[in-house]
């Protein structure tokens, strides 16, 4: 039986992704502030394994950083609807670049859309 991660592309597709969005990320005036300089090779990391591991490749994140929990480890950012907005448009852009199946495609922008909606921390 095969996982999303397999059926996607698996590491190679989540490293195309995650680079399509933190070149647009570098560039995004509202998301690049909450990015130091430091640490955007190890930003990129985290959420290439995390989403590696969401859609059932290997554990590595858990394995490195512990559970998840997106919510706290967010919570020192300010992050309203603009902000939202601004990653879910870097996002977008990145699987649009992508060469994906079209049910594969729905199944990766609903998870994104509704992972955005639930990081926004503070209100308009």
């Amino acid at each position: 039986m095969s996982t999303f991660y397999d059926e996607i592309g698996g590491e190679e597709f989540f490293v195309e992704l995650v680079s399509g969005f933190y070149a647009r990320v570098e560039t995004n005036p509202i998301l690049r502030p909450m990015y130091p300089e430091s640490d955007m090779k190890g930003a990129a990391w985290r959420l290439q394994k995390f989403l590696e591991q969401y859609w059932g490749g290997p554990g590595t994140y858990s394995e490195e950083r512990g559970h998840p929990r997106l919510r706290m480890r967010h919570a020192g950012f300010e992050i309203d609807t603009t902000a939202r907005d601004a990653w879910l448009a870097c996002m977008m852009a990145a699987i649009d670049d992508m060469d994906v199946e079209e049910v594969l495609r729905n199944q990766l922008v609903s998870y994104v859309e509704m992972a955005a909606h639930s990081m926004v921390n503070r209100p308009q």
